[in-house]
């Protein structure tokens, strides 16, 4: 019996993981540098300077231009007539 459950709840593990969705990564164009611990972290979350400034107030640390390439824009679909053609005979 314990093995069947075992067995039921590796296969639900299994399947639940699997169906998550790929998600992109983004890159936004603004980081935050923290001055806590010893070298701080860097956080490149942020879309605008202001997001990053009220961030950083209080904690301590500064902002700056990301060092990563910017994420690309995603292009709107292009539609794709289908032409049917008659064959003449």
């Amino acid at each position: 019996m314990r093995l069947l459950l075992f067995i039921l709840l590796g296969l639900f593990a299994a399947i639940a993981y699997a169906e998550k969705p790929a998600v992109a990564e983004q890159n936004y164009p603004w980081c935050a540098y923290y001055d806590i611990g010893q070298g701080g972290f860097r956080s490149c979350r942020f879309s605008t300077l202001q997001q990053c400034l009220d961030d950083v107030r209080g904690i301590g640390g500064n902002c700056g231009v990301s060092p990563y390439p910017a994420s690309p824009t995603p292009r709107p679909l292009a539609r794709i007539s289908k032409r049917h053609h008659r064959d003449r005979a």
